[in-house]
């Protein structure tokens, strides 16, 4: 098992407290859905919210911590079933160091339309570039890492729309993952916004 500096694990918890309620306060996450993982120092073990927190609940009390086979090193409560994915996804992307899992309004919407969130600003672009939407899993259930990985294994991908799911976040930090989880859903937000425009016969470049 992986040892963990436990003034690191403190610091991450304070950090990944801090990001849930950013999520929490701009509404891209209510009640107890989504999650948010963050790596440790040494990168073999993870702060992961557990199964059924709310955003706004996390403390540094109830948060996890797991090695990246997924075995508990602290905390108490029942692990996430997005565990897997997220674990997956540190073992196969060695750049990222955090993760930001949410149901956002927006970006939800359009994944569960079928349709790829589009890139139409200057900073969606540069930013992002692309927002792959990844189906569902052959049974129809909640994407897990079969689906999640291959989709973001590429290190240019950073963000994803997960269809009749939620979205998906990717940073060396919290903050960087959080950035790219709110980029996400203002770009699904204006692109609605766009659609709406042109299908009522405005003017959109």
């Amino acid at each position: 098992m992986a040892e963990i500096d436990e003034n690191d694990v403190h610091a991450k918890k304070l950090a990944l407290v801090q990001t849930a309620r950013r999520c929490f306060m701009q509404r891209l996450q209510t009640n107890a859905g989504g999650n948010l993982s963050v790596k440790l120092a040494g990168g073999a073990a993870i702060v992961i919210k557990p199964s059924g927190v709310g955003f706004n609940e996390c403390t540094p009390d109830n948060l996890l911590v797991y090695d990246l086979d997924r075995n508990r090193l602290a905390g108490h409560g029942r692990p996430s079933k997005d565990l897997d994915f997220h674990c997956a996804l540190y073992c196969e992307r060695p750049d990222i160091g955090a993760i930001v899992h949410v149901h956002s309004p927006w970006a939800t919407g359009f994944a569960s339309s079928g349709q790829e969130i589009p890139c139409l600003t200057v900073q969606s672009i540069e930013k992002i570039g692309r927002i792959p939407l990844i189906p569902l899993s052959e049974n129809g259930g909640p994407q897990g890492p079969a689906e999640i990985v291959p989709a973001m294994a590429d290190q240019s991908i950073n963000a994803a729309a997960l269809a009749n799911h939620g979205m998906i976040g990717l940073g060396r930090t919290l903050m960087q993952a959080q950035y790219i989880a709110e980029l996400i859903e203002e770009t699904a937000h204006i692109a609605f916004v766009r659609n709406a425009l042109k299908s009522s016969g405005g003017q959109a470049n």
